[in-house]
């Protein structure tokens, strides 16, 4: 898209959630001249940077006041961004456009966390908008294929990759987790619903319980998207905090799908690979 015609292209809007990854992505737009238009979750976008932005706060469920605000910002791109924890139903306080969209809603709610952000997406997509997903818009933020850090993976970390992605695939018709931990040709966690800092601390703690013998340095972290899955929603993401996660479980490193893993703040989490000794590489899912 040229430069004139970015200009006039109507905004995008993201539906931001926590964590740096709205701001990230909402930076990458304004990079190739579009306009963001951040619609934060309450209690759970950080308001600190929402400033920099054109933005108006929602309430999980008020999908009446959220329509109403993407169609009088002349939103059609529109794009779910940012983590989330999966709220139970009661917790969300519905207005009258979510009433509407109920049964739509509670078939959304029955299933994985894919299922529902899909599901969720349909019915925007039923009220005249486009669904778009970050490499639409920030494919700088994804992870390149190949080797991002000074350390690198041995051929028996190599070998624990290969398996790791085999586990992935297995597991994607379950619609679960979205990453594994594999030592020494040995599966040794899964994802859960604690997610991948979740999963390392567990990792970290069995290896203080001396369930897991194997030396530190051994051992890699695989995340990837799941076979089959509606890559515009929850990819796999890593950053800062993962690399502290890697440290602490005592891992050589991380490996993730290229082209389809969101690496949040790039330059600090390379640097705090490089300084705690851990490799990140993209490799073919």
């Amino acid at each position: 898209m040229g430069a004139q015609a970015a200009e006039n292209a109507p905004p995008i809007g993201l539906i931001a959630a926590g964590g740096v990854l709205p701001f990230a992505v909402a930076d990458e737009i304004v990079a190739r001249g579009r306009t963001p238009v951040l619609f934060a979750l309450k209690g759970i976008c950080d308001p600190k940077p929402l400033s920099r932005f054109r933005h108006h706060w929602i309430g999980l469920g008020q999908l009446g006041n959220a329509l109403k605000l993407l169609k009088a910002e002349g939103c059609h791109d529109l794009m779910f961004i940012g983590n989330l924890v999966r709220p139970a139903v009661s917790e969300i306080r519905i207005d009258w456009g979510t009433l509407k969209e109920l049964p739509y809603l509670w078939s959304a709610f029955r299933g994985g966390d894919d299922h529902l952000l899909v599901g969720v997406g349909r019915i925007f997509e039923r009220h005249g908008f486009h669904m778009i997903g970050v490499k639409d818009v920030a494919p700088n933020l994804l992870v390149p294929m190949g080797q991002l850090t000074r350390s690198r993976p041995n051929d028996l970390v190599s070998g624990d990759i290969v398996k790791g992605l085999a586990v992935l695939r297995a597991m994607a018709p379950f619609d679960v987790g979205q990453a594994v931990v594999v030592i020494d040709g040995h599966v040794v966690a899964l994802e859960d619903i604690e997610g991948t800092d979740g999963l390392l601390a567990r990792v970290a703690r069995l290896r203080t319980d001396r369930r897991i013998r194997a030396a530190a340095g051994r051992g890699v972290l695989v995340k990837a998207p799941k076979a089959g899955q509606d890559l515009r929603y929850d990819l796999p993401t890593i950053g800062p905090r993962t690399v502290e996660g890697l440290a602490a479980a005592g891992l050589a490193g991380v490996a993730v799908a290229a082209g389809l893993t969101l690496l949040a703040d790039p330059q600090e989490t390379v640097s705090a690979a490089d300084r705690a000794g851990v490799f990140i590489t993209g490799v073919t899912a």
